[in-house]
């Protein structure tokens, strides 16, 4: 009996034990506050990673592990390959920036192009590639930045000129290795870069929303008589009537009063079109943009007789480094320290 008694002792004193664990853990849990992860730091190979509440991250530079691969998800072969990280760079360089333009300037892509693909490595922090593969730092299309091997750049190129194009390209990524963009001590998340403005750059809030303090709007001087910064498009009065209502049958614009359909509403600081109203619809920029394949939301609306023109300036989203006022810069005996440093207010190279 005295058996029977003690053992039942035993287990109450051990319950009492196990409640009062589950009572600290819980008041912890409650304390700290798990469920608003926006103070949370997370160490990841001693790398301080901070998620805010919006779930993007800032990346310590200075606590950063050194990343010598990354991972890349190659769309031909549907799999996910390991790419050595200045190897990935200069496939990127190579597919993202022509190969004739000047040395300096393709420091810069360089670095803008290491700093991105940093920015991506889930091992740091990173979001990764969400379009195609969640295990994937980046993916080798547009979606994150373009990337084919030496062979299959060679392949365009041709053999013989090849080799010198890929050798240029090798030897501006060698000078820069290991160097990316910071701001305040932070890796740069966002190092955005585009073809050709139309003379000044966009603040990041007018084209993505965010405001982003190292995207600034600047000058870009030396693109205005490049032949690519101009480009236009014509519609008669019914095809464009036809394209507005087929993607947005709310707007019900007329084709024989489109003229009087279709307004501009404001535009940014660098003159790129904000809002527009359509028909009964008042639409972003990128909508109008996507809706008419137009290469830039810097555009004018010309209405003639029976049709309507729409003339562009610049090619791309316009924020961040210009690749053609990259290019120009460098021609005029600048640095790629200073073409970064204009093009990404604020930063440094850091290495």
């Amino acid at each position: 009996m005295r058996k029977v008694l003690a053992a039942i002792h035993f287990k109450n004193i051990l319950l009492l034990i196990i409640a009062f664990i589950a009572f600290i853990v819980i008041t912890s849990v409650l304390i700290v506050g798990v469920g608003n992860n926006k103070y949370i730091n997370k160490d990841t190979n001693k790398s301080t990673v901070i998620k805010s509440g919006d779930n993007k991250s800032v990346i310590k530079y200075e606590s950063m592990p050194k990343i010598t691969k990354v991972k890349v998800f190659i769309t031909k072969e549907n799999s996910i390959k390991e790419v050595n990280l200045e190897d990935y760079v200069t496939g990127v360089v190579a597919s993202e920036m022509p190969v004739g333009f000047g040395v300096e300037a393709i420091k810069a892509q360089a670095v803008a192009a290491r700093t991105y693909a940093l920015a991506h490595v889930a091992q740091l922090g990173g979001a990764g590639c969400s379009k195609y593969a969640k295990e994937a730092d980046l993916c080798d299309t547009v979606h994150c930045q373009v990337y084919m091997t030496k062979e299959e750049r060679l392949k365009i190129w041709g053999r013989v000129k090849g080799e010198m194009y890929w050798n240029k390209i090798e030897n501006a990524v060698k000078a820069t290795v290991g160097e990316v963009l910071t701001y305040n001590d932070n890796l740069v998340m966002e190092p955005y870069y585009f073809s050709t403005s139309s003379g000044r750059t966009e603040n990041s809030e007018d084209v993505f929303s965010a405001m982003v303090p190292y995207l600034r709007s600047v000058e870009s001087p030396g693109e205005e008589k490049l032949k690519n910064t101009k480009s236009s498009k014509t519609f008669n009065y019914k095809e464009l009537s036809q394209i507005i209502n087929n993607n947005y049958n709310n707007a019900r614009v007329s084709s024989a009063n489109i003229k009087n359909q279709i307004t501009v509403i404001d535009r940014t600081e660098a003159g790129s079109v904000k809002n527009i109203k359509v028909g009964r619809i008042t639409m972003t920029e990128g909508k109008f943009r996507t809706m008419l394949s137009l290469k830039s939301s810097n555009f004018k609306i010309k209405f003639n007789s029976s049709s309507v023109e729409v003339d562009c300036s610049g090619y791309g989203h316009d924020v961040g480094m210009s690749q053609y006022g990259a290019d120009a810069m460098a021609k005029k005996g600048e640095s790629y320290v200073d073409i970064l440093t204009h093009y990404y207010q604020g930063t440094k190279i850091s290495k």
